[in-house]
C-alpha cells in the first residue's frame, strides 16, 4: 500500500515530468515563465500572443510591471497569451539577440512577428495597448 506521500510525490513527478525532461510545456494563462527558445519557437508557430518581459529582481519598474501583466493575462480576451520572462543580468547573450539595452523592457509578438516593443512603461492602460498588439 501506498502512503499519502508516496502518492503526492507521485502526482508532483507527473506534472512536472515533462519540464524535468526539457520539453516544452504550455504555459497556463496569466502565467510567466522562463524563456526558453523551444516554448519561444513552439509558441510562434502556433500562432499564439507572446510577450517577452526583461526583468531584474532589484529594478522598481519591473515590480510595478509585474502585476499589471498578470491582471491583464487574467482577462479571458487574453487567454492564448504566452509571457516568457528574460532575466537582465544573467541572460546577456539573450539580451543581445533580441536587441534589449535595458531592463523593464517589453517585447510584444503576434507569431513569429514583433509588433511593438516598449520600455520603462508603468502606465496599465499603455501596457494593455501593446499586449493588445499581440492579438
Amino acid at each position: 500500500m501506498m502512503s499519502r506521500r508516496h502518492v503526492l510525490a507521485l502526482v508532483g513527478l507527473a506534472l512536472a515530468g515533462p519540464a524535468l525532461l526539457g520539453v516544452p510545456t504550455a504555459a497556463l494563462a496569466g502565467e510567466t515563465r522562463p524563456f526558453s527558445d523551444a516554448a519561444f519557437e513552439a509558441a510562434q508557430k502556433g500562432g499564439k500572443p507572446v510577450l517577452i518581459a526583461v526583468s531584474a529582481p532589484w529594478c522598481p519598474i519591473c515590480r510595478t510591471q509585474k502585476p499589471i501583466l498578470a491582471k491583464l493575462a487574467a482577462e479571458p480576451r487574453f487567454k492564448d497569451l504566452q509571457i516568457f520572462d528574460i532575466d537582465f543580468d544573467s541572460q546577456k547573450e539573450l539580451l543581445r539577440r533580441l536587441n534589449v539595452r535595458m531592463q523593464s523592457t517589453l517585447i510584444a509578438y503576434k507569431g513569429a512577428t514583433e509588433v511593438g516593443r516598449s520600455v520603462g512603461e508603468t502606465q496599465s492602460e499603455w501596457i494593455e495597448g501593446l499586449v493588445e498588439k499581440t492579438l
